[in-house]
């Protein structure tokens, strides 16, 4: 898989990396055991990175930091970027589902061609390719670390206001593959809106761009 920078030497151990459970058999193994070891390379290779990157940081400080780094949307952000959607086996019923370009599945996917790359070449070959893919995200994990909906709330208690409230404003594509759209409100007023693929994401999004405007001032 040239898009990895890395020959397999055992190319089925990529293949299986690639099998989704709904075309798996028993002569035609899925990437379940792979996934769940890929997380703990992956878990390893961001420690270390992080570690490495900032001595005097806290535990306090790291946790969320690492959180950010392994958590299943950017493990899929980072399977969109090589285009690994493409090139996975899906079942006749996934495929039709959208499965391709599902969040869950891409993030999963990642994983496991993660552990492929170890059991073929070794953890160090492993930890670079992690190293690579994430590149300027593990740079500015400190923005991506922040929780933008804890915070905002923290600005609204300080300044004695209610918590934030969160409003589904509209839901628009197929049930494979919705959009979001999510106003964050505050009670003096404030709001700001985002769209995402999930509530969770879109909600994230709209306290970051708002508690982004008020921080500079324009509330």
């Amino acid at each position: 898989m040239t898009r990895l920078g890395h020959r397999f030497a055992r190319p089925e151990i990529l293949i299986r990396a690639l099998t989704h459970s709904s075309i798996g058999s028993a002569t035609r193994p899925d990437n379940q055991r792979l996934e769940f070891l890929g997380d703990r390379v992956l878990g390893l290779s961001m420690a270390e990175a992080l570690f490495k990157a900032d001595k005097s940081a806290s535990e306090g400080q790291l946790a969320p930091r690492f959180n950010a780094l392994v958590r299943k949307e950017t493990c899929a952000d980072v399977a969109r970027q090589i285009d690994l959607g493409a090139v996975l086996k899906l079942g006749r019923s996934e495929m039709m589902s959208g499965g391709r370009r599902k969040e869950a599945l891409l993030g999963d996917a990642m994983e496991a061609v993660i552990a492929a790359v170890y059991l073929d070449a070794g953890f160090e070959t492993a930890r670079k390719l992690v190293l690579d893919l994430w590149g300027a995200r593990i740079d500015h994990v400190e923005e991506d670390a922040r929780d933008a909906k804890t915070a905002l709330q923290e600005w609204a208690q300080a300044r004695g206001l209610a918590p934030p409230k969160y409003e589904t404003l509209s839901r628009e594509g197929p049930d494979h593959a919705p959009v979001f759209r999510i106003a964050a409100r505050l009670e003096n007023g404030a709001a700001e809106e985002a769209s995402a693929g999930s509530k969770r994401n879109a909600e994230q999004a709209a306290a970051k761009a708002l508690l982004a405007r008020l921080e500079a001032g324009n509330d």
